[in-house]
């Protein structure tokens, strides 16, 4: 079996500043060339990110300028952090919620290489609101909590067509910023548009669940289940369905029968439970989210993390995955174990001369 490890890191800051900007100084040098390889330069302009955010989330704009400053200022970093017609990036995902009247749970299983997940459980207060969540793009939101009880997660779409409309883990900081009920985010599903095709599950602590589908450029489908994997109701067809699995998975949600606060078991168990991780799909942790205990239960190959929003605590675990799959790799799929040694400047400098390849190409022997 072939061993990966991902540091987690758990970090609460009220209010950007020096914790935030270390961790912008440690992930941008990743970041930048992955931006400017997927074409991101020829992105919009800075000031059309900052209007789209002031049109679109105004709640947020004063935290986005903060960021922009801890980053440097810069006119990449600006566009980056805005999420504003990004790049693609895609990943896996299986998400559920359950009520019973007593009990609610929001749960996801995060599916993914573990040389690309930021590994960052981030703790703010950013609009004087307290939200609690995994974080990807460095402010973003796969996942998370607020005060009010109000739960969130997204899972990929199954296609990679684009429109005009933000990165979605933006949009889910923005939900968890602005919201307190399934109501009041189901209203912003509605009206903040996503670049990508996503769907994403919530439940509130009034016990309410609900999922929808967001189509690219903007548009929310309400769906008779509180359930979500990788491909959508449309009739398009998703992105490698067999191996993601994603019809096997959603049908074993479609069929189960738990109480909410047995739901994560059933996420560390097949179908759902992924280990696939040197072919770039295994499960690398799965969160448990109470909306009416304010808590999130980080459960991990090697046992569970469990932070509240009343009790956060700052730490750090480093977590080994054995795959389970190796000789998955060399039938289709990249092995993107090897990501860590592309040479991201010749990515870049190639795709600015106008000879950029498919980043699989660039992984090395």
């Amino acid at each position: 079996m072939t061993a990966m490890t991902l540091t987690f890191d758990a970090v609460s800051e009220a209010t950007p500043g020096p914790k935030w900007a270390a961790r912008w100084a440690r992930s941008w040098p990743a970041y930048e060339p992955w931006f400017v390889a997927r074409g991101g330069d020829a992105g919009p302009s800075r000031a059309e990110c900052r209007s789209a955010i002031a049109d679109h989330m105004p709640e947020l704009l004063a935290t986005y300028d903060r960021l922009c400053a801890l980053a440097g200022g810069g006119d990449r970093a600006a566009r980056f952090l805005s999420t504003w017609c990004p790049p693609q990036y895609l990943g896996g995902c299986s998400l559920a919620a359950l009520s019973d009247g007593t009990d609610v749970r929001l749960v996801r299983n995060y599916d993914l290489s573990p040389d690309l997940n930021e590994g960052l459980m981030l703790h703010t207060a950013w609009t004087g609101r307290r939200v609690m969540g995994m974080v990807e793009f460095l402010w973003g939101l796969s996942d998370g909590i607020n005060d009010a009880g109000l739960s969130i997660a997204l899972a990929y779409g199954g296609r990679t067509q684009t429109g005009r409309g933000f990165g979605i883990t933006t949009i889910l900081r923005y939900v968890l910023e602005t919201c307190d009920t399934v109501e009041q985010a189901l209203a912003v599903l509605d009206r903040v548009p996503s670049h990508m095709a996503y769907n994403v599950v919530i439940a509130d602590a009034g016990g309410d669940t609900a999922s929808v589908e967001l189509s690219p450029g903007g548009g929310a489908r309400r769906m008779p289940q509180a359930i979500a994997t990788n491909h959508q109701s449309d009739g398009s067809q998703p992105d490698r369905p067999a191996f993601t699995r994603t019809h096997e998975r959603h049908g074993h949600l479609r069929g189960l029968r738990a109480a909410p606060r047995t739901l994560s078991h059933h996420f560390r168990r097949a179908p759902l439970l992924q280990d696939r991780y040197t072919a770039g799909f295994g499960t690398l942790f799965t969160a448990a989210y109470d909306p009416r205990a304010l808590t999130l239960e980080l459960t991990l190959p090697e046992g569970t993390w469990s932070q509240s929003l009343d009790d956060f605590r700052d730490g750090q675990r480093v977590v080994t995955y054995l795959s389970g799959t190796a000789d998955d790799v060399g039938k289709g799929q990249p092995d993107w174990t090897a990501a860590a040694r592309i040479d991201w400047t010749q990515v870049a400098n190639d795709y600015a001369a106008g000879q950029g390849r498919a980043i699989e190409t660039y992984l090395p022997a």
